[in-house]
């Protein structure tokens, strides 16, 4: 019987394995859709994988890291035309940097619901920003020890890998950390306004990316109402959906994009999707944060209330009276 658990126990922890595999490789198929040139080097200005893989780790343990090791083979497989040390040394940094994302946002005690102002702080500079270093200094380190990569052009396309890392934990994790907590809603929900803030984030970020007219902080209203009345559940896909729309804006050359290089679109893509997610995560975390905080008050001068009314002295049944009485015996 014991046995039959165990088995069944690494089964299950190798079917999460070969998930995470499959999902890394997928969305990194999805992000070469819209691949960029920077320096004969192609990156992406969003990478979700590796939102992916910080998403992963947070949700089922360190354990499940060789599913991301194995999506990542897989990814730099398919995209090369052979493999070698080099490629072993980019597969090594794509997974040692969510590993230690995670363990940073592990140790300054970060919680998943996202419901505290500073639990959107680290995630967007360690396990985004911090942790996404590992990643593009391994992967342009690789490039240009191999001499696929001149020494001059290095910081060029490290920065547009660090970015493209970057966003994707900035823009994929919260999503499908919001994803894992999801529920069917009820008749009573906010079903209009939903629709309503589905509709406007999408069209606001038409005419925001598509504009030649430079209206990029239509953006930043849209965010606002979604992070106010629906907090990360509604942010977290507005900001998602911004940050795709821009990224297909940015490589069509289109709306605000037109007559740039290459790198002022990285550049730009990389700010704008970057103040996307900090506005989307901060606001929604202190929406968050102050409703739970309202919550545990009222909740307290309820309580408080009873333990008075319980403690109160009650009159006595039989009924006395302090007035002197008169008269004889």
């Amino acid at each position: 019987m014991i046995r039959s658990e165990e088995n069944r126990r690494r089964a299950v922890i190798v079917m999460q394995m070969l998930g995470i595999a499959a999902a890394y490789y997928a969305s990194g198929r999805l992000g070469l859709l819209r691949p960029v040139e920077v320096e004969n080097s192609v990156v992406t200005p969003l990478w979700p994988p590796s939102g992916i893989a910080v998403a992963s780790l947070l949700h089922l343990g360190l354990r499940t890291w060789p599913g991301i090791a194995l999506g990542a083979l897989s990814s730099v497989i398919a995209m090369s035309d052979g493999f070698d040390f080099w490629g072993l040394a980019v597969v090594a940094g794509s997974t040692l940097a969510p590993v230690c994302s995670v363990l940073a946002l592990r140790a300054v005690g970060f919680r998943t619901e996202l419901d505290r102002l500073r639990d959107g702080v680290v995630l967007v500079f360690l396990g985004a920003m911090g942790g996404m270093l590992i990643s593009a200094t391994a992967g342009t380190g690789a490039q240009t020890l191999s001499g696929a990569l001149p020494t001059a052009q290095f910081w060029q396309v490290w920065s547009a890998w660090w970015a493209g890392d970057a966003m994707g934990v900035l823009m994929v994790t919260p999503l499908l950390l919001v994803l894992r907590r999801v529920r069917m809603p009820g008749l009573d929900d906010r079903w209009v306004e939903a629709v309503a803030l589905t509709v406007v984030a999408a069209g606001a970020t038409a005419v925001a990316t598509r504009s030649t007219l430079s209206m990029i902080y239509l953006l930043f209203p849209v965010l606002i109402w979604a992070a106010l009345r629906f907090q990360l559940a509604g942010s977290a896909p507005c900001a998602f959906l911004m940050s795709v729309m821009a990224v297909i804006a940015g490589t069509d050359r289109v709306g605000p994009f037109t007559g740039h290089s290459i790198l002022q679109v990285m550049l730009n893509l990389c700010v704008l999707n970057g103040c996307v997610a900090l506005t989307a995560l901060l606001l929604a975390a202190i929406v968050t944060e102050h409703n739970n905080i309202r919550h545990e008050t009222e909740v307290a001068c309820e309580e408080l209330a009873a333990l008075v009314e319980e403690l109160a002295p009650r009159p006595s049944s039989e009924g006395r009276s302090d007035e002197p009485r008169s008269g004889l015996g």
